[in-house]
């Protein structure tokens, strides 16, 4: 392969690219020619600006390019690579009113967090919220998020400028004590992957490189509070690399209120999450189906927000951080879990939803999330495992 004539081609590709800011995904179907593009392109940006603007992606061996097309590019190196749309990709919620002082939310008493505290906290286990960012002033967070890593702006602390990641975060790991909020796993790490702008928006290429990044840097478990209705051949890949390094994925399904849902939640090796109300029935705006492993607190949900406020929020955005927060709980207690083995507890201690008139269960898929005793099957599972252990040897 010529990679000279190669970034010669994708120049002309973004010379010409629309200022709508339209990409593409170019991924190599081998590693080693990747690696020689990857070479060559180092190389090359010094002396040509513009491909300071391509990013790279060694995970799944792509590169991200501000282009509308790339049909001269696929002509001349078809055999060797594919290339796809970057579209864009929305968060999972629905801001509602202000609130003052929270304490307890309500979705955290309702999967029994409080009562799984004795038995974990969620301790060193890492999570990275791949979201706008989070608000590292608020008192209640102080303590609970590192540094992570802002995509929009390199160099630069992933700070949050919409609300979203912060109301996440919140929900996740809050240690306000008793003059604040708390969390589902209050002792967890954040770590603020800051993907989507001011606007709640982002490229599928930034989550690609979100992800890319939390595998670099051995985080644990993954919130994914977005989706969108296509297909990513990009995304799966790069989730399916996750999975396979041992870090699991919880995604939301989507607010569509039909039966169904969003990628990456459809995406068979993530955790699927819907949402349901106060009176435990599965939200009124919650996508639905036999692919839904659990479902999480979503309705009116309060938590952390800007200028160390609080807000409400609905959404499997909301839903998706509570299942995430009691993954963690798990995960603190039993780090050596597969993402499969998660997902299958989380599944088998869900507790059932109520439903609504002229809905089937089984149309539903899994039950209602429970941190309580998602703990005591995980302790369970070990000492069965030990015991069996102690019989073979």
């Amino acid at each position: 392969m010529d990679y000279y004539v190669f970034w010669q081609l994708l120049l002309g590709e973004i010379s010409a690219a629309p200022k709508n800011g339209e990409r593409r995904i170019v991924t190599f179907k081998d590693a080693r020619q990747y690696a020689g593009a990857l070479s060559q392109w180092k190389q090359l940006k010094k002396k040509r600006p513009a491909l300071r603007k391509v990013q790279a992606s060694p995970l799944i061996r792509a590169f991200f390019v501000p282009a509308a097309g790339a049909a001269n590019l696929l002509n001349r190196f078809a055999d060797v690579l594919s290339v796809e749309e970057d579209p864009r990709i929305q968060l999972h919620a629905v801001p509602e009113e202000k609130k003052g002082t929270v304490v307890m939310p309500w979705g955290v008493k309702a999967i029994h967090a409080p009562q799984a505290w004795s038995r974990s906290t969620g301790v060193h286990v890492k999570i990275g919220v791949i979201d706008t960012g989070a608000d590292y002033r608020h008192p209640d967070l102080r303590h609970s998020l590192a540094s992570g890593i802002n995509l929009l702006y390199r160099g630069m602390l992933p700070l949050d400028d919409n609300g979203h990641g912060t109301h996440i975060a919140g929900t996740l790991a809050a240690a306000g004590g008793t003059h604040g909020m708390m969390g589902v796993a209050p002792r967890a790490l954040l770590y603020p992957v800051k993907a989507f702008d001011h606007n709640g928006s982002a490229y599928v290429s930034d989550i690609v490189l979100g992800i890319d990044w939390c595998v670099q840097n051995r985080i644990d478990i993954i919130n994914m509070s977005f989706g969108m209705k296509t297909r990513s051949k990009a995304l799966h890949n790069v989730v399916m690399k996750a999975y396979r390094a041992g870090i699991a994925i919880v995604a939301s399904s989507g607010n569509d209120g039909k039966r169904g849902g969003d990628y990456p939640a459809r995406y068979p090796e993530t955790i699927a999450v819907g949402a349901i109300d106060k009176r435990r029935r599965v939200a009124a705006f919650s996508n639905r189906g036999p692919y839904i492993d659990v479902y999480g607190p979503g309705e009116s949900v309060p938590s952390c927000w800007l200028r160390e406020g609080y807000k409400e929020m609905s959404g499997t955005s909301m839903a998706t951080s509570h299942v995430t927060g009691a993954a963690a709980l798990l995960l603190a207690l039993r780090p050596e879990l597969t993402p499969r083995e998660l997902k299958l507890l989380l599944r088998r201690t869900a507790a059932p939803v109520r439903l609504r008139k002229g809905q089937r269960r089984a149309s539903l898929g899994g039950g209602a999330a429970d941190a309580l005793r998602l703990l005591r099957a995980g302790a369970r599972a070990r000492r069965s495992r030990e015991r069996e252990s102690v019989a073979q040897g």
